[in-house]
């Protein structure tokens, strides 16, 4: 008889947990640019086939750490309570990922993640991916925009306001903590500047006069 088809898929997992760890541990020492596929695979004691089963490029080795959080603005949207805008809701779901210092906020001083961080943006191949990611996501949050009521064309343009705010102000949150100031130090201007950003989508542009 075969495995149980639960006991499979946790297997799968921890080999996929297993070789990504292997990357990540191997890049951060040495540079992304610097490791094989072959020596990843032999760190994460794998074939290149088995390795490229689980991760078709050798960048996708890096961003899947960001996979779980793709659909978070969409989610954002969806879950929601009644009576609150989506606009309102996904400016509620950033802000309390800024007070948990969630490292998708670009607001997180562990070292590890810092480094993290300076791997990608240091990298141009994997700052490109990263922009596919992010993409992505956008159409995410276009699509739940729609589900909540959003005409399809004004759900695009503000999935993509949106997504450009978040990507800008995680970055200059990176930044912060890259020049070494604490994320408790920080906290307050993001949250001023995510606060601002959502003004602006909710108000446009145009200074009042």
């Amino acid at each position: 008889m075969g495995e149980p088809a639960g006991l499979r898929e946790r297997k799968k997992q921890r080999t996929r947990e297993a070789i990504a760890e292997a990357a990540i541990a191997l890049f951060l020492d040495r540079g992304f640019d610097q490791v094989s596929v072959a020596e990843v695979a032999a760190a994460a004691e794998v074939s290149k086939r088995t390795l490229f089963k689980y991760f078709p490029s050798k960048e996708d080795l890096v961003v899947q750490r960001f996979a779980d959080h793709q659909d978070e603005s969409a989610r954002y949207v969806r879950a929601r309570v009644a009576g609150e805008s989506p606009l309102a809701a996904l400016e509620r779901g950033w802000l309390d990922a800024l007070r948990r210092q969630d490292p998708n906020t670009g607001l997180c001083d562990l070292p590890e993640v810092v480094r993290f961080y300076r791997l990608i943006t240091g990298t141009e191949s994997l700052t490109a991916r990263l922009r596919r990611y992010i993409e992505d996501a956008r159409a995410l949050l276009a699509d739940a925009l729609v589900a909540a009521g959003y005409p399809p064309r004004r759900a695009r343009l503000v999935a993509a306001q949106a997504g450009a705010l978040e990507t800008l102000l995680m970055q200059e949150n990176a930044i912060q903590i890259a020049a070494g100031r604490s994320a408790a130090e920080v906290y307050p201007e993001a949250v001023a500047a995510l606060t601002e950003a959502f003004k602006l989508l909710r108000d446009g542009a145009e200074p009042t006069k």
